[in-house]
């Protein structure tokens, strides 16, 4: 009986290879074509097989950790573009593009503070 093809990428040199691939960077569509496969198969083999699946998501942890660093290293040192960025994604609430919306949350955040602490007053009887 002939072995499929999925059984070398399940091997420790193939699923290394794999994390490796997706640490560089490469999407699902370039891995599975690094393979010889399609990019269907590929998603069915990482439904299948647990072991192919966790590779990939390692290698694309490290490459999107990596990211996140030089993004925060960018903004740290002054880049204003990677600040903006990391402002509107990190606090979106004060940094939207829509400044309208952002102070109506700003309201709603301190009308709800001061609602708290006139209904904690009340109970407690400050």
């Amino acid at each position: 009986m002939a072995k499929g093809k999925y059984e070398y990428w399940l091997t420790d040199y193939g699923l290394v290879l794999l994390q490796g691939w997706a640490c560089d960077g490469l999407t699902d569509k370039d891995i599975a074509k690094n393979i010889g496969i399609t990019a269907k198969t590929l998603y069915e083999w990482k439904n299948k097989y647990s072991d192919i699946c966790e590779a990939l998501k390692k290698g694309k942890e490290v490459a999107d950790y990596a990211v996140e660093n030089a993004l925060f290293k960018s903004a740290i040192s002054g880049n204003i573009t990677a600040q903006i960025f990391w402002l509107r994604n990190r606090r979106g609430n004060k940094w939207r593009n829509n400044p309208i919306e952002a102070r109506k949350a700003d309201q709603r955040e301190d009308d709800n503070l001061w609602n708290a602490v006139a209904e904690a007053v009340g109970k407690n009887g400050i």
